[in-house]
């Protein structure tokens, strides 16, 4: 029993960093904890998010950005604070963390989009990765934030119709 127990315990440890870098790529429940990380592969994580917007029926969400940014962190914040706008985003979008820094500018992803005046910016996809809405997140601040409605708005006019 305890060989059957030690094996059991080998495979699965041996699955977890598999399993949490499938989670570091797309949305899930922890999306909005992810930062955004000039070492990622924005391509493959748009293309991977393409994938599972399609499989799931939903649409892909880019959040564009970089953690020096303070209104990047405002609406990550916002997202982690407001349970009910978090959960309608994650049950629609698939979230990609786009980052945009000196370290790297993600030019040649962020190229096939329009150009970006400001940050965070949000890119709207189909599930089959066409470009639906370029969104300056200026238009959803209200004073020193986001403002929770103006966001949850934006969700759920880019949604997928169900």
């Amino acid at each position: 029993m305890k060989q059957v127990l030690l094996i059991l315990g080998i495979a699965l440890a041996s699955a977890l960093p598999l399993t949490l870098l499938a989670q570091d790529r797309v949305s899930g429940p922890n999306a909005g904890a992810e930062k955004f990380n000039p070492a990622r592969d924005a391509d493959a994580d748009i293309r991977a998010a393409v994938a599972e917007a399609s499989r799931t029926g939903r649409r892909v969400l880019l959040d564009v950005g970089g953690e020096w940014c303070v209104w990047c962190r405002r609406l990550d914040t916002l997202f982690a604070t407001h349970d009910e706008i978090r959960k309608f985003r994650d049950e629609h979008y698939v979230v990609v963390k786009v980052n945009w820094s000196p370290e790297n500018k993600n030019e040649s992803v962020l190229s096939r989009y329009p150009k970006v005046a400001g940050y965070p910016h949000l890119f709207v996809l189909d599930g089959d990765g066409t470009l639906l809405r370029s969104q300056d997140t200026g238009a959803l601040e209200k004073g020193k934030g986001h403002d929770p409605a103006k966001v949850m708005a934006f969700l759920k006019q880019w949604a997928r119709a169900e």
